[in-house]
Parts: structure tokens; C-alpha cells; sequence
């Protein structure tokens, strides 16, 4: 009797709380950010990936390859399929509070035995060996969300949907970051085709002057030899170069959606514009922005909920059942009215007393799990500031990188002139002109795989701070 006066009182103190309960408070995690990211190009509060993708690369081509990218990528595609799906979960959650209905028809025909006392007695007063009975009636069923189980289940839709939507977003940033990725590489090996093209006709024209000095008894013939081979190795690369800039057509194309193809560009790496002075903002403005740290956010706000479901689902539950319609034993007057009417309700608390330790169980997982997400948030956050890092110091040393870069193949440009020229006049050997060619070929490539670098690293912080999903 004491422990059903007790479950009595506790009823009575759920139905006093039921509009003050509704889930656990959510307290964001301390995060152990720095004040200002290293390696800042200024000190502005604001941040590059505010820029919509537009306003970042201003190409039109790029554009309209990011464009085809956002609406033909399959992984894109696909996300957004989850997003759809999650949406209708979320609809359906909204409805949780309300009670399940539901509509039946039955017909029954019982036929007991003779020698029973159903059989006897259904013989006696009805002078028939069977019994029928014919019902149609509504079902209803509700719960009381007294602990804020419902709500909880509410929330935990509406975060997962939001995840999806994040997840989508994360997809976006990095398939705008890889069609840019791509199509910068695309534009270093037209670069270097054209390096590599103009290098052929230098050792071209090496080669012509030095079969004419070996028929005039100025060299031997081992420098001819020399002077082919430093052609055929330019013909090599050439067609490697070739064999790369298909590779990267077909990815590009796959990228967008298309079927592997020629990508059309009208023009050079040196004519790509990007911003040049890169303001990363804050920190803690970065982490509210990025995609994938904010879905790892709401997995930890859903496990919170999942938190609250464990805890209330130890407590008393107030459940109310009720059923209405016709019935009759005889067909023919079955939808008399109101004669064949019916009702009943039906209201119990029903208390869980001992599960076999289920219900802590599952309360002590839900919270190890809302822990282990706390750790996983905490981890997202300073990977994403490492990236962030990452891609300031990389984009600082590739200027340096380039600016040295190219004061080394201006150099080794002009000595190609001067090892010519000695040539020509017999001061210098074919050894020397050959390693000139070789050196400035190397310089040039160099040069413009650097740029393709610092381009790239300016994608890499873009996407990095958070950019490319507006």
C-alpha cells in the first residue's frame, strides 16, 4: 500500500510539473579557442568567408563550373535526399503529442461444443449451436507528456534533420573547393604545356646549331647526341603533360556531374584573380560558421535529448485509452442506432519498478554518449583550427616561395641567352647550353607549380574559415 500511495504522489507531483518540464538544459562545452588566428593578413574582426562563392572566385568560367557542380554533383545530390528524408521524420515527430487513432471493422462467428456449458447454454436462450458478434469502432490512445519524453523525441528529430542540413552544407564546401582545386591545376599544366612546348623549340634549335658546328669539325658527335636527347626529353614531358591535363579534364567533369570531357578555359593561371590580403576574423566566429563543427554540435544537442528520453522513461507514465462504435450480435441490426452503440475509457499510471536494470542502463549509456560527443566537439573545433592554421602558414610561405621562385627562372631564362651566345662564339660547350635549357625548363615548371600552390592555399583557408556554402 506504501508503494502505491507513493507512485499516487509522485503522479500528482508530474501532473503539478507538467508545464515545467521539457528537456535537460543544454550548457555549451568550455572550448579552449585562441584569441586570434597566426599568420592574419590583418587584424579585421570580419572574415573572408563571409564572401559568397561568387563574390570569392570571380572567373565566370570557374563560376559556371561551380555552378554546374552545386546542382549535378551526386554526392550533392545525395545529401540533399537525406535532408529531404529527415524533413519528413521531422513532420511526422511534430505530431507525437497528439493521440494515435485508429478505425476497425470485425466479424466473428463462434461455434462452441454441444457438450459445453457455452454450447448448452447458447442452445437454451437463442436456440442456435453459434455465436456472432460484429463490431465497428475508433481506437484511441495518448500519453500524457508529463517528463518531457515527447519533447525530447521532438528534439531529437529536429537535430538530426538540422544535421543532415549541416552535413549538406559541409558536402558544398568541399566540392567548391575541389572544382576550384581542380581547375586551378588544370590551368598550371596549360602553363606548363606552353613552358614545355616553347623549351622544344629551344632544344630545336640547339639541336639544328649543333649538327652544323659537328659538319663543320667543330664538335663531336657525342654533343648531336647530347642535344637529341635533351629534345626527346622535352617531347616526353610534353606528352605526359598531355596525358595529365586529360586526367584532370575527365575529373573536372566528374566533379560536375558530367561525363568525362574537355573542360573549355580562355585563360591563363596568371590572369586568375583571387584575394590577395585575407582577413581570417576570429576564431570563435569560424566555429559557429563551419559546417561540419556545427553538425557536430547538434549530434551533441541530440545525445543531450537523448539524455532527457533515458531519464523519463524512469518515471511514471499517465496513459489514456478509450474505443467507441456499433456492435451487435445480428448482422441486421448492427448499425442501429442508438442501440448498438458502445464506449469505454480507460486511464492508468503505469510505474516501472524493475526492468532487470534496463532503464539505468540505458541512462548511464545515454550520458557516456553525450560525453563522448562533448570530446568528439572539442576535437572538431581544434582540427578546424588547425586547418585554419594550416592554410595561413602555407599561404604566407608560398608567397615568399613565389617571389623566389620567379627571380630564379628569370635568371636561368636569361642564362639560356648567354649560354647561346658563348656557344656560338665558341666559349662555352654544348654541356653548357643543354644544362641552361635543363635548368631554366625546371625553373619555369617550378614557378608555375608554386602559383598553382598559393592559389590553392588561398582555397584551402576559404574553405577552412568556413566558406563556400552561401
Amino acid at each position: 500500500m506504501k508503494r502505491v500511495k507513493n507512485i499516487i504522489i509522485t503522479f500528482g507531483l508530474a501532473l503539478a510539473s507538467v508545464s515545467c518540464v521539457s528537456k535537460l538544459a543544454y550548457t555549451e562545452p568550455e572550448l579552449d579557442l585562441p584569441e586570434t588566428f597566426k599568420y592574419t593578413a590583418t587584424a579585421d574582426t570580419a572574415s573572408v568567408a563571409n564572401l559568397e562563392w561568387r563574390q570569392f572566385f570571380s572567373d565566370p568560367i570557374l563560376q559556371s563550373l561551380i555552378e554546374k557542380g552545386i546542382k549535378n554533383n551526386y554526392d550533392l545530390q545525395i545529401a540533399l535526399k537525406q535532408v529531404a528524408s529527415s524533413q519528413e521524420k521531422l513532420k511526422q515527430a511534430k505530431y507525437l503529442q497528439y493521440p494515435d487513432v485508429g478505425f476497425g471493422v470485425s466479424a466473428q462467428i463462434s461455434r462452441p461444443s454441444k457438450n459445453s456449458m457455452n454450447g448448452q447454454s447458447l442452445n437454451l436462450f437463442l436456440g442456435q449451436s453459434h455465436v456472432e458478434d460484429y463490431n465497428a469502432a475508433f481506437n484511441l490512445s495518448w500519453e500524457a507528456d508529463i517528463w518531457g519524453k515527447i519533447k525530447n523525441q521532438q528534439e531529437v528529430s529536429r537535430m538530426q534533420y538540422l544535421q543532415t542540413y549541416e552535413a549538406t552544407k559541409a558536402i558544398q564546401t568541399q566540392v567548391v573547393a575541389a572544382i576550384a582545386q581542380g581547375y586551378y591545376n588544370l590551368l598550371m599544366l596549360d602553363k606548363q604545356m606552353q613552358i614545355a612546348q616553347s623549351n622544344l623549340e629551344l632544344s630545336k634549335n640547339t639541336l639544328a646549331l649543333t649538327e652544323k658546328l659537328w659538319q663543320s669539325g667543330d664538335t663531336t658527335s657525342l654533343g648531336v647526341q647530347q642535344a637529341t636527347a635533351q629534345k626527346q626529353s622535352t617531347e616526353l614531358l610534353i606528352t605526359q603533360l598531355e596525358q595529365n591535363i586529360a586526367i584532370q579534364e575527365n575529373a573536372l567533369s566528374i566533379l560536375v556531374g558530367e561525363n568525362p570531357g574537355k573542360i573549355s578555359r580562355t585563360i591563363e593561371m596568371s590572369e586568375t584573380s583571387l584575394p590577395q590580403e585575407i582577413s581570417a576574423g576570429l576564431p570563435a566566429a569560424m566555429v559557429s560558421r563551419r559546417p561540419d563543427v556545427r553538425q557536430q554540435e547538434l549530434v551533441l544537442l541530440e545525445s543531450n535529448s537523448v539524455v532527457g528520453i533515458a531519464q523519463a522513461n524512469m518515471y511514471p507514465s499517465l496513459k489514456i485509452t478509450a474505443n467507441g462504435g456499433v456492435n451487435s450480435f445480428k448482422i441486421d441490426n448492427w448499425f442501429q442506432i442508438p442501440a448498438s452503440l458502445f464506449g469505454s475509457v480507460l486511464g492508468g499510471i503505469t510505474q516501472p519498478i524493475f526492468q532487470k536494470r534496463q532503464l539505468k542502463t540505458d541512462l548511464n549509456v545515454a550520458k557516456i554518449q553525450r560525453e563522448k560527443n562533448v570530446l568528439a566537439f572539442r576535437q572538431s573545433v581544434l582540427n578546424a583550427v588547425g586547418e585554419v592554421s594550416d592554410a595561413l602558414v602555407s599561404n604566407e610561405s608560398l608567397k615568399v616561395q613565389e617571389q623566389k621562385a620567379a627571380e630564379q627562372a628569370a635568371t636561368l631564362k636569361n642564362g639560356i641567352k648567354s649560354a647561346e651566345m658563348l656557344y656560338k662564339g665558341g666559349m662555352a660547350n654544348y654541356l653548357e647550353v643543354i644544362t641552361a635549357q635543363g635548368n631554366s625548363l625546371q625553373a619555369e615548371l617550378n614557378l608555375a607549380s608554386v602559383k598553382r600552390q598559393r592559389l590553392s592555399s588561398i582555397v584551402d583557408l576559404y574553405r577552412a574559415l568556413g566558406g563556400g556554402w552561401k
